[in-house]
């Protein structure tokens, strides 16, 4: 056994109601570039749909992930590395800016200037490609909210691909538009334990980091031959047109080091993303991967994890240089409780052999309101177990989604947010005593307690509960400043993530949002924001301890102390 950990992400979709304000904080962070404007790191998808790029789970096309061959060995969908080698100045297999979109903006400078004349002025959309005018076909929210539409149904892989499994999620999806069903999905990359895209990259330029598990793109090491656009089954790397470099979601991993949660977790209005550590045997992983039965992947993928809570694990993980704050965050990790302990997050398409880290909860919001205007009690027990093989989304469609068919854990997983909904009232109403065991929780083989404990987790818990992240280790605090006097980061190459370097008016956050010198940022900096983040007492937050405060330009001292 090796112990390794990782950081990882649930995702209540019962809660997500499809804002994109996780998509547009990320956007600004991280993608508000030249060269990046098609680029969505976070993206929130409305299912039954086409999904972005179009299609992106359609893999018999686009021949992302790992597949097994005779042998029972894994192997990339893209071919073997001869194949990928003779195409790897022409590949033929990547989404095109069709498949994505055309970005565009809108030519206001003519609602000014335009001549006088006997109409009025409009501001044309153009392409920030070429320049020139275009016609607005496809977005990348083009779709948003029409999932259940009978135009958009069949455009949906998984019902309108081929195969048996496509026929009946087919059968089940409703064809009138007064029974459409329809979800939100917010995707970032998967940050796999098993990454494709790493096997796929020739230059070795994508790499995925021993200490939390995230996977990123080394700028200087990148080639451009785009092989991990292909590999990646999620189609979550992409290429910068203009810098002629692959980028991919980073996990936000400076606010990670110090503590802090993903952008998107941060902002996100339903408070949905849970971030915590999972320990993991890293010597299980190859072979759950490798599980011939594809619906015997989750399961798989399962043994994989480690209880934190067993000393024989803490031991081992010591043993295997996991530092001991670590383990103390995987005991407390909530992923760790919704995906091993509860048992009701479930991985986005395992078939894919990727063995993700980014996990949801399915759905159950709308048999509660199915079974209400039917007239019935919508949060009791026994019409609740009762209607969830009937729900207006699915089983069979979310199985094709969470578990490669398999509707069992899926019907599981819906189970127990109907027992915790059915206990939490009795509850509430005072039919049943706190922490006593019920009906509803036997029924689903838990305890009053543990379904409470469940409650707390997905509706109540404040933000030290929903984001276990422990801090990057203080030995390598030094190696984590980022100065514009320390040459070579990658992150600041020009139309880097970074923005930064000697180049005037290219800063961290875009264009024109940098200066030509800038001034240390030091981790300190990150942990006095982390705490004006998370505390309650405004004042008690800006009274900042010696020696901890933020680092500031010189002779910024005194107009502080002034304010």
């Amino acid at each position: 056994m090796r112990v390794m950990a990782q950081i990882a992400m649930v995702m209540n979709l019962d809660k997500c109601i499809g804002c994109h304000t996780c998509s547009v904080t990320c956007k600004q962070t991280w993608t508000n570039r030249r060269g990046m404007e098609y680029v969505w790191f976070n993206n929130v998808e409305t299912r039954p749909g086409q999904g972005y790029p179009r299609r992106w789970q359609d893999q018999d096309t686009w021949r992302g992930g790992w597949r097994l061959n005779r042998r029972g060995a894994l192997t990339l969908r893209a071919g073997s590395r001869l194949a990928r080698m003779a195409n790897i100045f022409a590949n033929p297999v990547l989404p095109g800016i069709k498949d994505y979109y055309e970005p565009w903006t809108y030519d206001y400078r003519n609602l000014v200037n335009a001549p006088l004349g006997d109409d009025f002025p409009v501001a044309a959309p153009r392409s920030l490609i070429t320049g020139r005018p275009m016609a607005i076909e496809w977005s990348a929210n083009w779709d948003d909210d029409l999932g259940g539409s009978v135009e958009h149904r069949d455009a949906d892989p998984l019902v309108g691909g081929p195969g048996e499994r496509a026929r009946q999620i087919s059968e089940k999806v409703r064809s009138t538009f007064e029974e459409t069903f329809m979800f939100y999905l917010p995707r970032i990359c998967e940050h796999c334990l098993n990454p494709s895209c790493v096997a796929s990259c020739p230059s070795g330029a994508i790499y995925k980091r021993a200490e939390d598990g995230i996977v990123l793109v080394d700028q200087d090491g990148c080639r451009g031959w785009r092989q991990c656009v292909t590999g990646c089954p999620y189609k979550k790397v992409y290429f910068n047109h203009r810098t002629g470099k692959a980028e991919k979601c980073t996990f936000c991993y400076p606010r990670i080091e110090v503590g802090l949660p993903t952008v998107c977790s941060e902002t996100c209005v339903g408070r949905l993303r849970h971030l915590g550590v999972m320990l993991y045997d890293a010597d299980r992983v190859t072979a759950a991967a490798r599980t011939p039965d594809e619906q015997g992947l989750y399961a798989a993928q399962l043994g994989v994890f480690l209880d934190p809570h067993d000393p024989q694990v803490r031991a081992a993980a010591e043993r295997d240089g996991v530092p001991p704050d670590w383990i103390d965050a995987a005991r407390r990790s909530p992923v760790h409780a919704l995906i091993s302990r509860y048992r009701v997050a479930l991985p986005l398409h395992p078939e894919y052999r990727t063995m993700p880290m980014v996990w949801y909860i399915p759905p159950l919001s709308p048999v509660v309101e199915a079974l209400t205007e039917s007239g019935f009690d919508g949060e009791d027990a026994g019409h609740l177990f009762g209607a969830i093989d009937a729900l207006r989304i699915p089983v069979e469609y979310l199985a094709g989604l969470f578990t490669a068919g398999d509707p069992a854990p899926v019907r599981a997983s819906l189970d127990r947010l109907a027992a915790m909904r059915a206990h939490m009232r009795a509850v509430t109403l005072g039919e049943a005593p706190s922490g006593a065991d019920s009906d509803a929780a036997g029924a689903v083989g838990m305890s009053g307690r543990e379904i409470e404990e469940m409650y707390r987790l997905l509706a109540i818990a404040k933000y030290e509960e929903r984001y276990v992240i422990p801090t990057a280790a203080m030995g390598e605090a030094r190696g984590l400043e980022e100065s514009v006097q320390a040459p070579g980061c990658s992150l600041d190459t020009d139309g880097g993530p970074g923005m930064g370097g000697d180049a005037p008016g290219k800063g961290p956050f875009g264009e024109d949002s940098g200066r030509r010198r800038l001034p240390l940022v030091s981790l300190e900096t990150f942990h006095i924001l982390r705490r004006r983040q998370t505390g309650d007492d405004e004042a008690a937050v800006g009274a900042e301890s010696p020696g901890t405060g933020p680092a500031r330009a010189p002779g910024a001292g005194d107009q502080e102390a002034e304010r």
